[in-house]
């Protein structure tokens, strides 16, 4: 078969990691549904195997973004596909989990929100396509920022960590195939998760793999910045019924002595507000000077408390 294609070959990913095949599914389609699970299940595992290969980098990575976050930027994550999807995702949980602000983990996904429900890969393709979102979020100095694409090829994202670092802020491209580190990149976390059970489906373990790492990024991020206290979600945002009842408990793991209905009392008196309502048990003061405490030590608990 001969002539001119419509449109210019893309580039040959077949030497990418995540495109390969892989060896226990090459009968996928003749195996019985017990089988195709358990296959999936246990090739979860190595997802997490991934993640603690490259813990050191996920590690450095998250301490310049609680560097960024002190001196008032922001963890800016984009991707597109699923990995735009994981990115929105996790800075969209970070405000119920720690009170963050909600503009101080921002999730940017090619192809705009609409994208989250409704495919537009070809977006990914735009090597500039994330400049517009940079203007309207002022990317700066002050900010750190991560790309994340699980084959690392994507052009969207390889141009938004270049134009990241153009703006001067700390850059960071997560991957979960082995890569050379683009001279615009100050942090390179590899997730070597390799063949997807079903070929080239980074949804599967490749996705995985990149939940855990960002719910450690911003884990360990809000840890440094004081937002727990041991494994306590100390500054949570008590806005509806679980959270509220999960303010209460905790409260009571520092004053076993009151009663549930004496925390959900001093709860309200601090505008639900748990970190709040535990200095002013703590330290016998009213709401304001409670706050005040909190801001002269950072916001940290246990400066406050001890």
């Amino acid at each position: 078969m001969s002539g001119i294609p419509s449109r210019a070959l893309p580039p040959d990913r077949s030497h990418v990691a995540t495109e390969q095949r892989h060896d226990e599914s090459r009968a996928l389609d003749r195996l019985d549904t017990d089988d195709i699970v358990l296959l999936l299940a246990r090739d979860q595992r190595r997802a997490v195997e991934a993640v603690e290969r490259a813990a050191s980098h996920i590690a450095r990575f998250a301490d310049a973004a609680a560097a960024a976050l002190r001196k008032g930027g922001r963890l800016v994550y984009a991707g597109a596909g699923t990995s735009g999807r994981l990115g929105v995702l996790d800075a969209s949980e970070c405000p119920p989990t720690f009170r963050s602000e909600p503009n101080q983990v921002v999730g940017i996904m090619a192809g705009g929100d609409s994208a989250l429900r409704k495919s537009s890969e070809g977006r990914e393709d735009e090597e500039t396509g994330i400049a517009d979102e940079f203007e309207r979020i002022a990317l700066d100095g002050r900010d750190c920022f991560l790309g994340i694409a699980a084959g690392g090829t994507t052009p969207y994202v390889l141009g938004a960590i270049r134009l990241a670092k153009e703006r001067g802020a700390v850059t960071g491209f997560l991957t979960c195939a082995p890569h050379a580190q683009p001279a615009f990149c100050d942090h390179r976390i590899v997730l070597e998760t390799g063949a997807e059970i079903l070929t080239g489906s980074t949804r599967l373990k490749a996705g995985t793999a990149t939940k855990i790492a960002l719910n450690a990024i911003t884990t360990a991020m809000f840890v440094r910045l004081g937002k727990t206290y041991g494994n306590l979600m100390v500054d949570l945002a008590a806005t509806n019924d679980k959270l509220i009842d999960r303010a209460a408990r905790t409260y009571r793991e520092f004053f076993p002595e009151d009663s549930r209905e004496d925390s959900h009392a001093i709860l309200e008196s601090a505008g639900g507000k748990l970190k709040v309502a535990i200095v002013m048990r703590a330290k016998s003061v009213g709401r304001a000077d409670a706050e005040a405490l909190l801001r002269a030590h950072d916001g940290n608990l246990r400066a406050v408390i001890g």
